[in-house]
């Protein structure tokens, strides 16, 4: 007898990070790196392959990230996607975009062809980091379809320390966020520990939201005798951290089941209690309190 479609066992997602170590300006060794690593996830049945952020070009290009730009549609990425097939594939990649700016950016490949494109919103400036002097911020923030019920969004590293754009991202029916990082030991400095806090931020999150978190680091690149740490992981709707990298490069795979997600999600509504409407209406009111001249003041 067929099961009635109702009845069907929602979709296991198999999930793959790609901790990797990215040498700046070496994008041929890099890619080669990317291929070898698509190539064990595909025989291992990954669905989709998550690698770090700037994976292709490696973190650390400063001033010189004109040099390893590429559009959205550069061979290198085209080719990629055809190696992925059906495998959806997540790359950092220094992306030229409209008017000649240059994005931190991550790509999802399948089929041949680049799916969808996020573009780093918050760009960390502080600490060790300066990116705003070498990249201009994205604009907009989406979602894209990924075997439904999957629906996923990509945030990179200092977007997740932003709760507005996680927020977002479960408004807009998020139901797998994507984490590419380059977290180093001393980026922050003083009493902050980065291992530490990814670990809070992505089982928190991952929570208070019912939404799988898979972050994928850089290992090694010793700059300043500082060093991409790893630490990669993919974490379940509870927080719960279903496989933990250390350091050195490594593949990671587990398993995301959707009624993990539903379940999750009806014991603790975070989203469906979300209040849209008494957000935007707050939001809108503190816009026009603090463009009163002279400040804030009660209505």
């Amino acid at each position: 007898m067929t099961e009635p479609a109702a009845a069907k066992r929602p979709p296991v997602l198999k999930v793959g990070v790609a901790q990797v170590e990215s040498i700046p300006f070496e994008i041929e060794h890099n890619v080669d790196t990317h291929f070898r690593m698509i190539e064990e996830a595909k025989s291992q049945g990954v669905d989709l392959l998550v690698f770090p952020e700037l994976s292709i070009t490696g973190y650390h290009v400063g001033f010189r990230a004109p040099e390893v730009s590429m559009r959205r549609d550069d061979p290198l990425l085209i080719g990629m996607a055809e190696e992925a097939g059906d495998m959806a594939v997540v790359v950092g990649f220094v992306e030229e975009g409209f008017a000649a700016q240059i994005h931190n950016s991550a790509a999802v490949l399948n089929d041949g062809k680049v799916q969808f494109v996020h573009r780093k919103l918050n760009l960390a400036s502080y600490g060790n980091l300066d990116e705003r002097r070498f990249y201009a911020g994205g604009r907009y923030f989406d979602v894209f379809n990924h075997h439904a019920p999957w629906m996923g969004a990509v945030l990179i590293c200092a977007d997740m320390w932003n709760p507005g754009l996680v927020h977002l991202a479960a408004l807009y029916g998020t139901t797998i966020l994507i984490s590419p990082i380059a977290s180093s030991e001393r980026a922050l400095g003083g009493g902050f520990s980065n291992p530490k806090g990814w670990e809070n931020v992505t089982q928190f999150y991952a929570m208070i939201y019912g939404i799988p978190i898979v972050m994928a680091n850089l290992s090694g690149d010793a700059v300043n005798d500082d060093h991409f740490w790893g630490g990669s992981r993919i974490v379940d709707p509870y927080g719960n951290v279903l496989v933990r990298a250390e350091g050195g490069e490594q593949l990671l795979i587990a398993d995301l089941d959707y009624q993990a997600v539903r379940d999750a999600r009806f014991r603790l509504p975070t989203v469906r209690d979300s209040n849209l409407d008494l957000i935007t209406r707050e939001i809108n009111r503190l816009n026009s309190r603090i463009g009163v001249p002279g400040g804030m003041r009660s209505k």
